[in-house]
């Protein structure tokens, strides 16, 4: 079960990725499980990040990776691509439906362009129905709750990180994912205050992997960062054949 892939000492490293190739391309590299970015789909799509892709284009995208790819898959809902508990909770049938076993969703929203944090009663009681919904289909899904305490750099981010997933473990979250979260004593903290298990992503400057297993962190991600590094190592290479006149670079 992928739940039991967070119970392990070492982290559960996700490979974020965008399509089949990068889905295909994480398996045959020994990756235990995949997740999709919505930052990258979004920007191979030509759109903004921020529910600007339509759920059935998520899901289209997200079916043909589950159909060709056997690892794992948990896919960035966002927001979770409506206002209600009820909508929410069938966008996730219809992903497991497809073969998914885990989603992200966040506690913040994008409005006129600007992320703004949801009130934390509210997004709990949401979640708290989006479970029940859940259970009552007998849907089995890892429900990751991103929290975007540090991601939009808040006031007394530890303090408030702790108060919110007190409340998202009482209303039935699998995981927490913190973005932007990096300075060890404030990982420690987070993993001391909550069972559940913790989620980290890429960001400069993040311990290494050995350090992060030390602080109890049980999950890595790593965002749209991967698809970025692609995209200029794309560039880089265009420049090369243009400058040079040559398609030398290509075949080194």
């Amino acid at each position: 079960m992928f739940k039991d892939l967070h119970r392990k000492e070492q982290p559960l490293l996700i490979c974020n990725v965008w399509d089949v190739s990068s889905s295909l391309i994480a398996e045959r590299n020994g990756f235990s499980a995949i997740g999709t970015s919505s930052a990258a789909i979004a920007k191979m799509l030509g759109k903004e990040d921020g529910e600007h892709v339509l759920f059935e284009e998520l899901l289209s995208i997200v079916t043909a990776i589950s159909n060709l790819s056997s690892l794992p898959l948990t896919v960035d809902i966002e927001s979770g691509y409506g206002d209600s508990s009820e909508v929410i909770a069938e966008n996730i049938i219809e992903l497991a439906k497809v073969g998914v076993v885990g989603v992200n969703i966040e506690d913040s929203t994008v409005v006129q362009g600007e992320r703004l944090l949801c009130d934390e009663i509210e997004f709990a009681n949401k979640l708290k129905s989006v479970k029940a919904i859940l259970n009552q289909m007998n849907i089995t899904m890892f429900v990751n709750v991103r929290s975007d305490t540090y991601l939009l750099n808040i006031e007394d981010a530890l303090e408030v990180s702790i108060e919110r997933i007190a409340m998202y473990q009482r209303a039935g979250a699998d995981g927490i994912f913190l973005p932007c979260l990096k300075f060890p004593n404030d990982i420690r903290a987070v993993v001391a205050s909550t069972e559940l298990p913790i989620n980290v992503m890429c960001v400069p400057d993040l311990p290494d992997f050995e350090m992060l297993e030390r602080l109890g962190v049980k999950r890595i991600s790593m965002g749209n960062f991967l698809h970025e590094a692609m995209l200029d190592s794309f560039s880089s290479m265009l420049s090369s054949i243009v400058s040079e006149k040559s398609f030398g670079q290509l075949f080194k």
